[in-house]
């Protein structure tokens, strides 16, 4: 277990196939919060091809107690302008009932460590807009919304279409 983080109450680990029920679990608690949970589609051997073996994303567990609190989920993404790569955060999640205790605020600094050892030169997420807890969080750690930017998005059958499929 390659560990990130610890502490006296706290573990930060990347996550390793094993991992994959609990990594599922973790994804319905975020989109049950998000009010989203109708949307989740994924599945835990899609999850284990996509995110463990073919490594489309990184997956850092946190541990509270030896109990599991939370994760956050990324990758690179890039940026032309800077001429370098960055780091998109997909999820970052800390149960309600673990929050309070400094957990989203380590995720946090840990992936932006990574992303100072990369040479990173973005560290970039989403928020939904009504998710003011959320958002304040953010905003205290510095972060401030990209208000000049839309973001769009094609999904399953937009995606074929405009293939010509």
């Amino acid at each position: 277990m390659d560990r990130l983080y610890t502490d006296e109450h706290t573990v930060l680990r990347y996550g390793e196939e094993e991992d994959v029920h609990l990594l599922l679990e973790l994804i319905r608690g975020l989109a049950e919060y998000e009010r989203l949970l109708d949307s989740v589609t994924a599945t835990e051997a899609g999850l284990l091809q996509s995110v463990f073996r073919e490594k489309r994303a990184e997956l850092i567990f946190c541990e509270y107690d030896g109990s599991p609190a939370g994760f956050a989920l990324f990758f690179h993404n890039y940026s032309t302008f800077l001429g370098k790569p960055g780091i998109y955060i997909e999820d970052l999640f800390v149960k309600p009932e673990m929050r309070g205790k400094g957990l989203g605020k380590r995720l946090l600094k840990c992936i932006a460590a990574i992303a100072v050892e990369r040479n990173c030169g973005r560290l970039e997420w989403a928020c939904l807009n009504w998710n003011e807890p959320s958002i304040a969080f953010y905003r205290s750690q510095g972060a401030r919304p990209l208000s000049e930017w839309t973001t769009y998005r094609l999904t399953g059958e937009g995606i074929r279409k405009l293939t010509g499929s």
